[in-house]
């Protein structure tokens, strides 16, 4: 199991190796100034922040404006821990979303109950936040997630003139797979294609189920032809992988495809897009199966 980061903030090396001590059971690191927490809280897998308030450069509470109005970071639980005690500065730490407030000096085993209900807190939110946009079978995004991420994209594609395309996809005779082998045999070849797909797909893409047998790849700086053959990377990767049945046999199943590159001067939002694909992978089905199509290529 993974040990849960904390990131302690302090202008004082004294102060840092006396939590590093006494935090043992966590990964640890620190910073000495607010400019190195922030940098370190954008790039590394923080899970809690100790944050003093009297630094030099930056201080406390102006390294927690900018981590809570940042998306990357506004959601990791902040505990200030300050020499500070006065109403004002609680107010205020509190007011910027801290989580916490505990003064110096402290106590110990204060300090570190205060850390573990913090984490625990983090973890349960986290598991909360999967369960809500992963599909409970195969852990894929699931169609909510898909659209809040989708739009979002295409924001920024727009913004940043760059291409974003998008794969749409289904198993072949998939209802003939489940009434021939099973609907718990139907899931594995369910599993089986998720497996796959995050096993090939680059980690910048979003992969999605977005219900039964279909799927949905989104593809961040990525334009039509290169999509199509991404897909095509994909279909004959599935093509070429079996499935294990729960009787000890193998099945090989096949994929169509649809591709459509985001139109950022008409498009609206996802559905546009999301429409075009649809089309493709219709067209997919009509040629035969197993065969990728697109909003322009139309071999």
């Amino acid at each position: 199991m993974t040990k849960p980061t904390i990131l302690a903030v302090d202008d004082t090396i004294e102060n840092l190796d006396v939590l590093e001590t006494l935090l043992e059971e966590y990964r640890f690191l620190d910073a000495t100034n607010g400019p190195d927490a922030i940098e370190l809280a954008k790039t590394q897998p923080i899970d809690l922040i100790l944050l003093d308030i009297m630094m030099p450069k930056m201080n406390g509470f102006e390294v927690a404006k900018i981590l809570k109005s940042d998306e990357k970071t506004q959601e990791i639980p902040i505990i200030f821990l300050t020499a500070r005690n006065d109403e004002k500065a609680i107010e205020k730490a509190y007011t910027l979303g801290a989580a916490d407030y505990i003064s110096k000096p402290f106590l110990p085993k204060e300090l570190l109950a205060r850390v573990k209900k913090e984490l625990r807190i983090h973890a349960l939110i986290q598991k909360l936040e999967n369960l809500a946009s992963r599909d409970e079978l195969t852990q894929l995004y699931n169609r909510r997630f898909f659209y809040e991420s989708a739009n979002k994209m295409i924001e920024y594609a727009k913004r940043h003139n760059h291409p974003l395309s998008i794969i749409m996809l289904d198993i072949d005779h998939f209802k003939l797979v489940n009434d021939t082998f099973g609907h718990a045999n139907g899931d594995l070849v369910l599993k089986s294609l998720s497996q796959t797909m995050e096993a090939t797909q680059r980690k910048s893409d979003t992969i999605v189920r977005l219900g039964g047998e279909e799927f949905a790849i989104l593809l961040p700086d990525t334009n039509e032809e290169q999509a199509i053959q991404i897909a095509e990377k994909l279909r004959h990767k599935i093509e070429q992988t079996p499935v294990n049945l729960t009787t000890d046999n193998e099945i090989n199943y096949t994929i169509s495809l649809g591709v459509s590159q985001i139109n950022t001067l008409t498009d609206k939002n996802i559905d546009d897009s999301l429409q075009r694909a649809d089309e493709a992978l219709y067209r997919a089905k009509e040629k035969g199966r197993n065969n990728v199509q697109s909003t322009h290529f139309k071999s």
